[in-house]
Protein backbone atom coordinates (compact mmCIF):
# COMPACT_ATOMS: atom_id res chain seq x y z
CA UNK A 1 0.00 0.00 0.00
CA UNK A 2 1.52 3.16 -0.86
CA UNK A 3 1.34 6.57 0.94
CA UNK A 4 -1.74 8.07 -0.71
CA UNK A 5 -3.52 4.60 0.10
CA UNK A 6 -2.64 5.05 3.74
CA UNK A 7 -3.75 8.33 3.82
CA UNK A 8 -7.23 7.59 2.70
CA UNK A 9 -7.84 4.63 5.19
CA UNK A 10 -6.98 7.32 7.69
CA UNK A 11 -9.68 9.67 6.60
CA UNK A 12 -12.02 7.07 6.69
CA UNK A 13 -10.96 5.41 10.22
CA UNK A 14 -14.68 5.85 11.71
CA UNK A 15 -14.71 6.21 15.80
CA UNK A 16 -17.79 5.25 17.42
CA UNK A 17 -18.41 6.06 21.31
CA UNK A 18 -18.94 2.94 23.75
CA UNK A 19 -17.10 0.67 20.89
CA UNK A 20 -14.07 -1.41 21.42
CA UNK A 21 -10.57 -0.84 19.53
CA UNK A 22 -7.44 -2.46 19.33
CA UNK A 23 -4.74 0.34 19.73
CA UNK A 24 -1.09 -0.11 18.66
CA UNK A 25 1.67 2.66 18.05
CA UNK A 26 5.25 2.24 18.12
CA UNK A 27 8.33 4.14 18.56
CA UNK A 28 10.03 6.69 16.25
CA UNK A 29 12.88 4.50 14.31
CA UNK A 30 11.16 1.41 16.56
CA UNK A 31 13.67 2.37 19.34
CA UNK A 32 13.30 0.73 22.66
CA UNK A 33 12.85 3.71 24.78
CA UNK A 34 10.49 1.82 27.48
CA UNK A 35 13.36 -0.74 28.17
CA UNK A 36 13.81 1.74 31.38
CA UNK A 37 11.40 1.67 34.03
CA UNK A 38 11.17 5.22 34.82
CA UNK A 39 10.56 6.20 30.69
CA UNK A 40 7.77 3.24 31.06
CA UNK A 41 6.20 4.60 34.05
CA UNK A 42 6.05 8.12 32.86
CA UNK A 43 4.06 7.10 29.59
CA UNK A 44 2.07 4.73 31.56
CA UNK A 45 0.98 8.02 33.51
CA UNK A 46 -0.13 9.17 30.80
CA UNK A 47 -2.22 6.25 29.54
CA UNK A 48 -3.62 6.36 32.50
CA UNK A 49 -4.44 10.06 32.09
CA UNK A 50 -6.49 9.37 29.04
CA UNK A 51 -8.94 7.56 30.90
CA UNK A 52 -9.30 10.03 33.91
CA UNK A 53 -9.77 12.94 31.32
CA UNK A 54 -12.61 10.69 30.12
CA UNK A 55 -11.27 10.05 26.56
CA UNK A 56 -11.65 6.15 26.89
CA UNK A 57 -11.52 3.30 29.06
CA UNK A 58 -8.44 1.45 29.14
CA UNK A 59 -9.61 -2.64 29.27
CA UNK A 60 -6.24 -3.65 28.73
CA UNK A 61 -2.54 -2.91 27.36
CA UNK A 62 1.34 -3.87 26.92
CA UNK A 63 4.04 -1.23 26.98
CA UNK A 64 6.75 -3.00 25.17
CA UNK A 65 10.56 -2.06 24.43
CA UNK A 66 9.05 -0.28 21.54
CA UNK A 67 5.39 -0.24 21.05
CA UNK A 68 2.41 0.34 22.83
CA UNK A 69 -0.66 -2.56 22.01
CA UNK A 70 -3.92 -0.40 23.78
CA UNK A 71 -7.55 -2.17 24.13
CA UNK A 72 -9.80 1.10 24.94
CA UNK A 73 -13.89 1.10 25.30
CA UNK A 74 -13.85 4.57 23.32
CA UNK A 75 -15.88 7.45 25.31
CA UNK A 76 -16.23 11.28 24.04
CA UNK A 77 -13.21 11.74 21.02
CA UNK A 78 -12.66 9.88 17.96
CA UNK A 79 -9.28 7.85 17.87
CA UNK A 80 -7.16 9.98 16.11
CA UNK A 81 -7.62 12.64 18.73
CA UNK A 82 -7.14 10.08 21.61
CA UNK A 83 -3.92 9.10 19.98
CA UNK A 84 -2.56 12.60 19.16
CA UNK A 85 -3.34 13.68 22.67
CA UNK A 86 -1.89 11.02 24.28
CA UNK A 87 1.42 10.78 21.65
CA UNK A 88 1.75 14.52 22.49
CA UNK A 89 1.35 14.69 26.45
CA UNK A 90 3.89 11.16 26.71
CA UNK A 91 6.33 13.06 23.98
CA UNK A 92 6.24 15.88 26.07
CA UNK A 93 6.70 14.20 29.72
CA UNK A 94 9.47 12.18 27.82
CA UNK A 95 10.79 15.42 26.67
CA UNK A 96 10.87 17.53 29.99
CA UNK A 97 12.07 14.26 31.61
CA UNK A 98 15.41 13.99 29.87
CA UNK A 99 14.73 11.01 28.54
CA UNK A 100 13.98 11.71 24.83
CA UNK A 101 14.62 14.94 23.43
CA UNK A 102 13.53 14.13 19.92
CA UNK A 103 10.37 12.31 18.22
CA UNK A 104 9.03 9.70 20.54
CA UNK A 105 6.76 8.42 18.43
CA UNK A 106 6.30 7.22 14.51
CA UNK A 107 2.96 9.00 13.06
CA UNK A 108 -0.37 7.37 12.93
CA UNK A 109 -1.05 4.41 14.32
CA UNK A 110 -3.24 0.98 13.92
CA UNK A 111 -6.64 0.39 14.97
CA UNK A 112 -8.90 -2.50 14.92
CA UNK A 113 -12.55 -2.38 16.09
CA UNK A 114 -13.79 -5.51 17.44
CA UNK A 115 -16.40 -6.78 16.63
CA UNK A 116 -20.19 -7.99 18.75
CA UNK A 117 -18.78 -11.56 18.52
CA UNK A 118 -15.33 -11.00 19.57
CA UNK A 119 -14.06 -12.57 22.80
CA UNK A 120 -12.86 -9.31 24.23
CA UNK A 121 -10.90 -11.56 27.41
CA UNK A 122 -9.23 -13.61 24.85
CA UNK A 123 -8.03 -10.35 22.55
CA UNK A 124 -7.04 -9.12 26.36
CA UNK A 125 -5.29 -11.98 26.81
CA UNK A 126 -3.28 -12.18 23.72
CA UNK A 127 -2.23 -8.06 24.19
CA UNK A 128 -0.82 -9.17 27.62
CA UNK A 129 1.26 -12.00 26.71
CA UNK A 130 3.10 -10.05 24.21
CA UNK A 131 6.36 -10.21 26.30
CA UNK A 132 6.16 -14.02 26.85
CA UNK A 133 5.87 -14.49 22.90
CA UNK A 134 8.86 -11.99 22.54
CA UNK A 135 10.91 -13.55 25.07
CA UNK A 136 11.06 -11.36 27.26
CA UNK A 137 9.95 -12.71 30.26
CA UNK A 138 8.79 -16.27 31.27
CA UNK A 139 6.14 -15.76 33.05
CA UNK A 140 3.86 -12.77 32.71
CA UNK A 141 3.82 -11.61 36.02
CA UNK A 142 7.88 -10.98 35.79
CA UNK A 143 6.79 -8.44 33.28
CA UNK A 144 5.98 -4.78 34.97
CA UNK A 145 4.45 -2.87 32.54
CA UNK A 146 0.56 -4.26 31.60
CA UNK A 147 -2.39 -4.26 33.07
CA UNK A 148 -6.39 -5.12 32.61
CA UNK A 149 -9.35 -4.38 33.95
CA UNK A 150 -10.36 -7.90 34.56
CA UNK A 151 -6.92 -8.34 37.17
CA UNK A 152 -8.66 -5.15 38.82
CA UNK A 153 -12.30 -6.17 39.00
CA UNK A 154 -11.32 -9.49 40.40
CA UNK A 155 -9.39 -8.10 43.47
CA UNK A 156 -12.26 -5.74 43.99
CA UNK A 157 -14.97 -8.37 43.96
CA UNK A 158 -12.42 -10.71 46.26
CA UNK A 159 -12.70 -7.88 49.08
Amino acid sequence: MDRAEANLLRRGRFSEPGRLYLLTTVTHARKPLFQDLRTARLVIRELRRSERLGACRSLAWVLMPDHLHWLVELRAVTLSSLMRQFKSRSGTALCKAGVSPGQVWQRGFHDRALRQDDDVRKVARYIIANPLRAGLVAEIGDYPHWDAVWLTDSLHNSL
